[in-house]
């Protein structure tokens, strides 16, 4: 049963990190001794689970159907570990968290590091990115990300609070440009959009009590929530930005809001994990904490 489990784990390693060799080195395990536990593993459940060329190694139909029960089947172990090596409200074990750059930083960050000192048994992983990734891919456990996120195979959404979006710019480009009155006066200025999979981004707005997204000129495209910021400041153009990522520039004149009468809805932040049940105690207890922290107002 033991060698089963070690063939199950290693299966979802190298399903996980696309080859034999990155789940070797994630593993602490060499090469061959990957690769014969695959063919056990094969050879025990007769079936044949990956497609092997030189190039690249991909799942067969059999494949994925596996490593969809065998995700499960972990996660309910992972589980019944964290349950027996916990104290009832003193979580313990590792989250992978994934965060939009300048959001994490500024807001996510200072809240998990409260909650870790409240709770040592934490232990983080964090990265920033600021584009679209599927957590099963990326082999994390939560991801925070601006918007409705799609559902898709295996993952599951909860709404963790709404944010205002401003459209805003700094006191010299309006001095240099004026202020724009009308969504349509947009086509006159410089517009420092965000760029997601290499495409602009559009911005939320209201026109004659509807909902709309609106394409304002590209001039500048920028992945990164912080630089686009930074550019605003710079006098390069007029920006949008949820609430909380442009507080200070508002509050201290670095940036002036423009446009709030044509303000669209707020942007729901939405927390995205894998799984086709619930989440595990430790990521169930981390939602909820941050849940309360955002209708405590401190993600504003």
């Amino acid at each position: 049963m033991a060698e089963h489990l070690t063939g199950i784990s290693v299966f979802v390693e190298v399903a996980r990190t696309g080859g034999f060799t990155s789940a070797a080195e994630q593993l602490g395990l060499t090469k061959s001794a990957v690769s014969k536990a695959i063919t056990r593993l094969e050879a025990r459940l007769g079936e044949k689970l990956f497609h092997r060329s030189t190039r690249r190694l991909s799942l067969t139909a059999a494949g994925e159907s596996y490593l969809a029960s065998c995700t499960a089947a972990l996660d309910i172990l992972r589980d019944a570990e964290a349950i027996l090596g916990s104290e009832e409200g003193c979580p313990s074990g590792r989250l992978r968290i994934d965060m939009p750059y300048a959001f994490g930083r500024q807001v996510i960050v200072p809240l998990l590091a409260r909650l870790c000192r409240a709770h040592p048994g934490l232990q983080l992983t964090l990265s920033f990115t600021d584009r679209i990734i599927d957590p099963i891919e990326e082999g994390v456990d939560l991801v925070i990300r601006f918007g409705q996120t799609r559902k898709g195979a295996g993952l599951m959404t909860r709404t963790l609070v709404e944010l205002p979006r401003h459209i805003c710019a700094s006191p010299d480009y309006l001095a240099l440009r004026g202020t724009p009155a009308s969504l349509e006066a947009l086509e006159h200025h410089d517009c420092i959009v965000g760029l997601r999979r290499g495409t602009p981004q559009r911005w939320a707005v209201r026109s004659d009590g509807e909902e709309r997204l609106l394409s304002p000129p590209p001039t500048h495209e920028v992945e990164d929530g912080a630089a686009i910021i930074a550019m605003a400041e710079a006098g390069l153009g007029l920006c949008q930005m949820p609430g909380p990522l442009v507080r200070d520039q508002l509050a201290s004149g670095a940036l002036v809001a423009v446009l709030e009468d044509f303000r669209g809805s707020d942007v729901p932040v939405q927390a995205v994990w894998p799984g086709v049940r619930d989440a595990s105690p430790r990521l169930r207890f981390l939602l909820d904490r941050l849940a309360e922290q955002a209708r405590a107002g401190h993600f504003s």
